[in-house]
């Protein structure tokens, strides 16, 4: 089964943990020799935004020492053999140009998304 998982919300969980939840689901399932692969839209296409940084933050007295790093993450999927997409449409409405994403991040047009879902046994919208 192939399945290609749908990442719309960006930056969830990261005050609580060190990664998005979804992105290091399905990497783990990727790990466990799972056919999947990301869609990025909406939001979560910053994730694929090459030169980023997160400092560590403080709520209150608890320091989160080890901030997100989705850029990093995708990079680390792809280099395993993961594809990921990102929806163009949302990149251009958001200033992002191609030249500043992580290598080997697929560009997909909002209009080929349908075509894109046909080629999955399964798709996942988180």
């Amino acid at each position: 089964m192939k399945a290609l998982n749908i990442v719309s919300s960006a930056y969830r969980a990261t005050s609580e943990e060190q990664d998005d939840t979804v992105v290091w689901f399905v990497h783990t399932l990727r790990n466990a020799g799972a056919d999947v692969e990301i869609l990025l839209r909406g939001n979560s296409v910053n994730y694929a935004v090459a030169e980023q940084r997160a400092d560590p933050m403080a709520l209150g007295a608890v320091v989160q020492k080890n901030p997100p790093r989705p850029a990093e993450d995708l990079a680390r999927f792809m280099e395993q053999g993961g594809r990921v997409f990102a929806v163009s449409d949302d990149l251009a409405a958001r200033g992002i140009d191609a030249t500043e994403l992580v290598a080997g991040v697929r560009l997909v047009g909002r209009a080929a998304l349908a075509a894109l879902y046909d080629r999955y046994d399964r798709v996942w919208a988180w």
